[in-house]
């Protein structure tokens, strides 16, 4: 049995949506075991509402919540009844494999490293995210936002870890690592960029195909693209900023008079599987990499289907030993270096 621990309270709909998203990830997954942290009395008027029986789904009442407005660090240090810290204790003391969040990203990130720790070798957590691309799968973007400044290391850790992610969560084979920079020839870039290209090039566990420029983020001619947090998020917000643009000017244009109504409706069918192509919702949150055990960030807006989406990420990266899977890269990279 997986068992994954939910932050109930954390997020703009809470506990409804948390709640509604859990009972959909139960019934995909028939040995996950949910703990649901928050208010009981309003965690189980939402699982009445639903008609759920409850099988598999424990509740662990806490009085507190952190929310967008506290700053993070106080928050986590002073609030210990709140939903998030109660469930990253009961990931650290061993009850849960996992855990799931929707609340503050900056609250997340630092009960992650206070709470729980970082995995011995790591340098630093990243923020991943998945990026849907036109091939029909994902890449993943490796720091989104967690490091803001960087070093070399740093993001070779990531280039390490987002490997083991894809493989574990979905189902790479032997993923295809770029490096984010503004050109794809060895000499481009900051000095940072041009160590970084060196040093993968020769890191073991990594499939690095070089130097990747961001119109390839959602092409998907590579799995994984590392990058530093602030250049990362930058990218990720543009392709969100992009979706959403193109979205409304579909919208309006097909609005705009009788006939362009019409071509809409001949179009259904098109603008449906652009629409679901380009669904965030589908491919859940940012899994928090580099902590002792698999956490994952949903986004503060998220509705069921995207809670439910992150409960099933966390839920494969602990089935299929993500953890794990890091750790092995970074003793074949101790090895590696001994050897030379």
């Amino acid at each position: 049995m997986i068992r994954i621990a939910v932050d109930a309270m954390g997020g703009d709909f809470a506990p409804a949506e948390q709640v509604a998203g859990a009972v959909e990830a139960l019934k995909k997954h028939e040995d996950l075991h949910l703990i649901l942290v928050g208010d009981k009395a309003l965690i189980e008027e939402q699982l009445q509402a639903l008609g759920y029986d409850g099988k598999r789904v424990e509740i662990v009442h806490t009085t507190e919540v952190i929310t967008m407005e506290d700053e993070p660090a106080k928050a986590v240090k002073t609030k210990k009844d709140s939903s998030l810290v109660v469930a990253f204790n009961l990931l650290k003391d061993g009850v849960a494999d996992g855990l799931v969040s929707s609340g503050s990203t900056g609250a997340v990130l630092t009960a992650g490293v206070l709470r729980l720790g970082r995995i011995k070798g790591i340098s630093r957590p990243a923020l991943c995210p998945a990026i849907p691309n036109y091939q029909g799968g994902v890449t993943l973007l490796c720091d989104c936002g967690a490091n803001l400044e960087c070093k070399p290391v740093n993001l070779m850790h990531f280039a390490m870890m987002a490997t083991a992610y894809g493989q574990a969560v979905f189902g790479m084979q032997n993923p295809r690592v770029g490096l984010l920079n503004n050109g794809t020839e060895d000499h481009k870039g900051l000095e940072l960029h041009r160590e970084v290209n060196e040093l993968l090039k020769h890191t073991p566990c990594v499939n690095y195909v070089g130097n990747r420029e961001g119109r390839e983020l959602m092409y998907g001619d590579v799995d994984v693209m590392v990058s530093d947090g602030f250049t990362g998020n930058i990218a990720m917000k543009s392709v969100e900023g992009c979706g959403k643009a193109v979205s409304s000017i579909m919208k309006r244009e097909y609005k705009r008079n009788m006939f362009t109504m019409l071509s809409a409706l001949v179009s259904k069918g098109v603008i449906n599987k652009i629409r679901k192509s380009l669904d965030y919702e589908g491919v859940g949150g940012a899994m928090l990499l580099g902590l002792h055990k698999a956490v994952v960030k949903g986004h503060g807006n998220s509705k069921k289907k995207a809670f439910s989406v992150c409960i099933t990420q966390a839920y494969n990266a602990a089935k299929e030993g993500m953890v794990d899977k890091i750790k092995a890269m970074l003793e074949q990279v101790q090895a590696d270096g001994e050897q030379a």
